[in-house]
């Protein structure tokens, strides 16, 4: 189906604006991340007396809209919830920059956030398209046997590009981003040869999403895969409950906290920062 990539584009603008702004941290600044074509992104810090775990943050929007300002509040609350530092990155949008494009800036933001800061652990997450790119990035170091990340966190993620079984509108974001088949097949974290070896990950999935069951075989695949899991589908919920109040998205909150937090059991020092 034909996409209206700019009217979809200026309706996620205006859906950012009529959200409350959300929690203040302690400091919030935008930057361009070094060594992109221009990239942005926006560092969230809870505190600014001492280094924090951080989350590199992959917004969703079926990889053609979206950016800082639609999950400007949800990174907030991230942050203030889970007292763990955040980095929202812009990565570039389809059909201008398609697949790998997104892929290359999330793992150039991991990469920054490894080079230039003292977080003690540094993990990926994102919801929906973000999560998917999530996926994808964290495949990367692991396969560069780079013992960069110590969590990935999906909300809701696409794994299955080749499924068309979601929406007309993600099935067509899907295609401008991944136009070929082999590309879809390749951007595809369901579809991995092999998912052992990624950190320990929080992969949550609505109970009302068309998403749901490539989100759940991916879970069950990681598992199988002998990688930490921590899954639930959230009673009740349609796809990007985390871009609302509520008790889900609390749990959400609380599950990002788990594995990123400092003390947490779930931060293998293998995958801590060098020093």
């Amino acid at each position: 189906m034909p996409v209206d990539v700019p009217g979809l584009r200026a309706a996620s603008l205006a859906r950012a604006r009529d959200r409350p702004r959300g929690p203040e941290p302690a400091s919030v600044s935008d930057l361009i991340l070094p060594d992109t074509p221009g990239v942005r992104a926006r560092r969230y810090r809870p505190t600014v007396d001492e280094p924090r775990p951080l989350l590199v943050y992959l917004h969703g929007g079926m990889w053609i809209v979206g950016g800082l300002e639609s999950h400007d509040r949800l990174c907030r609350q991230i942050a203030a919830a889970t007292d763990v530092e955040v980095l929202a990155v812009a990565y570039r949008l389809a059909p201008e920059h398609r697949y790998p494009a997104a892929v290359d800036d999330a793992l150039a933001a991991v990469r920054w956030v490894a080079e230039r800061t003292d977080a003690p652990a540094i993990g990926i997450g994102g919801d929906s398209a973000g999560g998917c790119v999530a996926a994808l990035a964290a495949l990367a170091p692991r396969d560069e046997a780079e013992p960069l990340l110590s969590a990935l966190i999906m909300f809701c993620p696409n794994t299955d590009l080749t499924a068309d079984v979601a929406g007309p509108e993600i099935v067509a974001g899907a295609h401008l981003w991944a136009p070929t088949a082999a590309a879809r097949r390749a951007a595809s974290p369901l579809l991995a040869p092999d998912l052992s070896g990624l950190p320990p990950t929080v992969l949550l999935t609505a109970e009302h999403d068309d998403l749901r069951p490539e989100g759940d075989a991916l879970a069950a695949r990681l598992a199988d895969a002998g990688v930490p899991v921590t899954h639930r589908v959230e009673p009740g919920t349609e796809h990007g409950f985390v871009m609302s109040d509520g008790p889900a998205t609390d749990r959400a909150l609380a599950d990002v906290a788990r594995v990123l937090a400092p003390g947490s059991g779930s931060l293998p020092t293998s995958r801590r920062r060098p020093q």
